[in-house]
């Protein structure tokens, strides 16, 4: 099942932006994708999910959502694979698809996604964080 939601017109990149390990990613995917049509914003910023009907918190705790331009989504280490796509080196992540080495890789990525405040410590005040250490 592909997910899609409204299309934003340009690649959108949602992340958790009280996690210190996804704001690290996002900042660095910033660096590297620079002005190639990549926007990175936190879901849990006041009106972020409104804009994407069908892409849930719940989703977005999971794991990193990549919302491209005709609004298709998807979600994880593919979302990274498929948002550096577009780097000069980005092409070489393709190797996420040997059979195999994607399942993985996923499970390794859901496994830092689970445990992430854990592993970097929590950065938010709103007790967001705390779904995390139960």
């Amino acid at each position: 099942m592909v997910l899609r939601t409204t299309p934003p017109g340009h690649d959108v990149i949602l992340y958790d932006g009280h996690c210190r390990i996804c704001s690290g990613v996002a900042r660095e995917f910033q660096r590297l994708l620079g002005g190639r049509g990549t926007e990175l914003r936190s879901f849990r910023d006041e009106g972020v999910l409104e804009a994407f009907p069908g892409i849930s918190a719940e989703r977005c705790e999971l794991a990193m959502q990549l919302v491209r331009a005709d609004g298709r989504v998807m979600e994880g280490a593919e979302a990274i694979v498929r948002a550096l796509g577009r780097h000069p080196l980005g092409k070489l992540l393709y190797v996420y698809y040997v059979p195999g080495l994607r399942q993985l890789v996923d499970v390794v990525y859901r496994a830092v996604a689970r445990y992430r405040f854990r592993i970097a410590g929590r950065t938010c005040t709103d007790g967001g964080c705390e779904v995390h250490f139960k």
